[in-house]
C-alpha cells in the first residue's frame, strides 16, 4: 500500500480528517489503525473504499469513541493482518488553528502531526484550563506577560473579566503577591514590581509559581506554554535574567511547561 498523507487535522469536533495520495483506492476492509507508542495499545477503523479517485482520498475518523488516552499515538494501514506506518508530508501545524481549538472546554486535546522520520502520528493531552503565555518581557523594574486563556469556555470576545495575577513562593503559603491583571475575551496582560518580590521573602532566593484567577472560570489557572510545537521548554527555552537590586531573577519553564520565576542562585 502507497499511501501519502498530504494533509492532516483535527478538526474542532475532534474529527482526523485525512487527504491521502495513493497510486490506487483503498481497498475494502482496509483499517486504520492507531498504537500507542508507550503502552503499545492498539484501536483501528475500518475504512473500506473512501473515494472513487485512484490518486486522492479523503477521510474522516471520528476520535472521541476511539477511547484514546494521554500519549503519542502512531498510524497505521492495516489490510489481510499486514500493516504499513502511514507517511506524512503535512507537518500538521498552525497557531491559529490551535488557538480557536483551544476556545472549547475539553477534557482531552487531540493534535496531528509528522513525525521526525516523515510518518502520521497523534499527540493526545489532558486539557485542563490553562493562562497559555505568548510573550513575556522586563521592563522598567517589571515582568510583563500576554497570552491567551486556553480550555476555558470562554467567548473570545470583547468582554472584560475581573482578574488578578497571584504569585506564590514554592512550598510556602506564607509568602503571596497578588496583582490586577487585564483579561478581554479569552486575551490577558499582567505585570508584577519585582521589587515587590524582593521585598516580600526574606530569605532572597527562590522559585515562585504564577497563576491567573479570572471571574468566571472556577480554579486559579497555571501559566504554562503547550499549545505550539516546542516541547520540553526547560531545555530547548533559556530567557535572559535582570537584576533587581544585585538579585538575579529569570523566568523559566518546568518539564511540563509551566512557567516559573526564579529568584536568586
Amino acid at each position: 500500500m502507497r499511501v501519502v498523507v498530504t494533509d492532516a487535522e483535527v478538526t474542532l469536533a475532534d474529527v482526523l480528517s485525512l487527504r491521502l495520495a495513493m497510486e490506487e483506492p483503498l481497498e475494502d476492509g482496509t483499517e486504520l489503525v492507531l498504537r500507542h507508542r508507550t503502552t503499545g495499545v492498539e484501536r483501528d477503523v475500518l475504512l473500506g473504499t473512501p473515494g472513487a479517485r485512484a490518486a486522492e482520498a479523503t477521510v474522516a475518523v471520528s476520535l472521541a469513541p476511539l477511547m484514546l488516552t494521554a500519549g503519542r499515538w502512531d498510524a497505521y494501514l492495516r489490510r489481510d493482518g499486514k500493516r504499513v506506518r502511514l507517511r506524512s508530508v503535512d507537518p500538521g501545524f498552525s497557531l491559529d488553528h490551535l488557538d480557536a481549538y483551544a476556545l472549547c472546554k475539553r477534557t482531552l486535546a487531540y493534535r496531528s502531526y509528522r513525525t521526525r522520520n516523515g510518518y502520521l502520528a497523534l499527540k493526545i493531552a489532558d486539557a485542563e484550563p490553562i493562562a497559555e503565555v505568548r510573550a513575556i518581557w522586563f521592563r522598567e523594574g517589571r515582568f510583563e506577560v500576554t497570552g491567551l486563556l486556553a480550555f476555558t469556555g470562554l467567548e473570545d470576545d470583547d468582554a472584560r473579566h475581573e482578574a488578578r495575577l497571584a504569585l506564590q513562593r514554592r512550598q510556602s503559603e506564607h509568602f503571596m503577591l497578588r496583582t490586577s491583571a487585564i483579561v478581554q475575551g479569552v486575551r490577558f496582560h499582567a505585570a508584577f514590581s519585582l521589587v515587590d518580590v524582593l521585598a516580600a521573602d526574606p530569605e532572597g532566593a527562590g522559585t515562585w509559581e504564577p497563576s491567573l484567577e479570572v471571574e468566571g472560570v472556577a480554579a486559579p489557572l497555571k501559566l504554562g506554554s503547550r499549545l505550539d510545537d516546542v516541547d520540553g521548554k526547560r531545555r530547548r527555552l533559556h530567557y535572559p535574567s535582570t537584576r533587581i537590586d544585585g538579585v538575579p531573577i529569570r523566568p523559566c519553564y518546568t518539564a511540563d511547561d509551566e512557567l516559573r520565576i526564579e529568584v536568586g542562585g
